[in-house]
């Protein structure tokens, strides 16, 4: 199978009947490109049309192994011979427990862990809204601008990625406190790292504590330690670990959505690892299952409810999403992959790097591992965006073979398979790089 291969150009005439049936069907939600998957394996994809291409998206970091992992696959298989579904909030199962232990022993900290399995990572952020309010008996939290933290209102009060995901929703859950986030590229303070003596975070007790965010009110701090939908932005050495101190300081839980940056993403099974960072409470999904829905809050265990009843679902923990789990985790281990991230990440970003001094189009270039992205501009020195260049490159990159998405106002993010192979993975960099030269001229 050649790859990528554009037999025809996309969408083709089956896909097309696809997106037209799925534009009466199905509610409107966050479509970018017209590809419509028939199967795929590994890095590979292929659509309804024969056209295949090499997928730097995963499903929204989700297939963290490749798309129908062997050992996944069999996994999966043979759970759903023995039992797809039996209530793991009401009942017992072994391979639940078995993968909530793996979970609380992998997770950064000495103290002792407890999990609440949920379907997704929005559900498994309102687990650690309860989770904090009911430790702490506070209701109020703090987080980021930029922030995306899921839909459902809970979390959504949380999320402040864009304005579409919040108007007309009004009013969601109250209490939550949004302060910048520290994206040095576009600082919102207008100063400099590190003269800057991480201002956007000291800022959260010189001022934000002592207005409107009181501690003795104050649950816990949300903060992605990438942040992803808001733009892939990496904040810079030694704000992590301030965020931590001040929460510590102030008798606050630190609590880390790790959903799109977790299970090896980084280079690190944990992005906060980065930076030594033992969190309270840390949220996981997305590459968890390995192509499977489910979430989880892994927290320290003193946090716990205690009481029976107090949050609960139907089929958080579902077994066969956590065999898929934890058949994904075994291929981390085995095929080495939070090593391999590392390892591609820097083949990745000396490839990006080289793009962004050569294009002027290419404000900005950041990233961690295998989760990258580019930001494009109309004007370098006021680094205005430009969404409409970008949106030009997407098109021009899934008509080329290869699949990416979009990510904050102008940016394109890369996040491969952590097992893709050294020559997919340089394909798929020089066709963008061909769609971004032909963009900036």
């Amino acid at each position: 199978m050649k790859v990528p291969s554009i037999k025809v150009r996309p969408p083709g005439p089956k896909a097309r009947d696809v997106i037209e049936r799925d534009g009466r069907f199905l509610a409107t939600s966050t479509k970018t490109s017209p590809i419509v998957a028939k199967r795929a394996q590994g890095s590979v994809v292929e659509d309804v049309d024969g056209n295949t291409y090499i997928d730097f998206s995963c499903g929204i970091a989700v297939v963290n192994v490749g798309h129908n992992h062997p050992k996944v696959v069999d996994a999966v298989r043979k759970q759903v011979g023995e039992l797809t579904h039996f209530a793991g909030t009401d009942f017992y199962y072994d391979i639940q427990t078995r993968l909530a232990e793996r979970l609380a022993k992998l997770a950064p900290g000495k103290a002792a862990k407890k999990v609440f399995f949920a379907n997704s990572g929005t559900e498994a952020n309102e687990a650690a809204i309860k989770i904090a309010k009911w430790s702490t008996k506070r209701g109020m939290f703090l987080a980021f601008l930029g922030a995306f933290h899921g839909r459902t209102m809970g979390s959504l009060s949380l999320t402040a990625s864009k304005k579409v995901q919040k108007e007309r929703f009004f009013p969601s859950m109250p209490g939550v406190v949004h302060v910048p986030f520290a994206y040095c590229y576009r600082c919102p303070y207008q100063l400099k790292y590190p003269s800057c003596d991480l201002y956007c975070a000291n800022v959260i007790e010189d001022l934000y504590m002592k207005t409107v965010a009181p501690p003795a009110d104050t649950a816990g701090i949300f903060v992605e330690p990438v942040q992803g939908e808001g733009g892939y932005i990496v904040p810079p050495p030694g704000w992590l670990p301030r965020i931590a101190e001040i929460a510590k300081d102030n008798d606050l839980l630190l609590i880390a959505d790790e959903i799109q940056t977790g299970i090896g993403r980084t280079g690190k099974m944990f992005a906060v690892e980065h930076e030594g960072v033992v969190p309270d409470i840390i949220t996981l999904a997305k590459a968890l299952g390995g192509g499977l829905p489910i979430g989880a809050a892994v927290f320290d265990a003193k946090l716990d409810f205690g009481v029976q009843g107090a949050h609960s679902n139907t089929f958080g923990g579902n077994p066969v999403a956590c065999a898929s789990a934890m058949a994904t985790l075994d291929v981390m281990d085995e095929e080495g992959l939070v090593t391999n991230a590392a390892r591609l990440g820097k083949r990745m970003a000396a490839r990006l790097d080289e793009m962004k001094e050569k294009y002027a189009i290419v404000g900005d270039h950041r990233g961690l591992g295998l989760m990258r992205v580019t930001e494009f501009v109309s004007d370098p020195k006021r680094k205005t965006p430009d969404p409409r260049v970008r949106d030009a490159i997407l098109k021009d990159a899934y008509e080329h073979g290869v699949i990416v998405l979009p990510c904050g106002e102008s940016g394109i993010r890369y996040v491969p398979a952590l097992n893709i192979p050294d020559e997919l993975l340089d394909s798929g960099l020089d066709i963008i790089e061909g769609c971004i030269g032909r963009a900036a001229s």
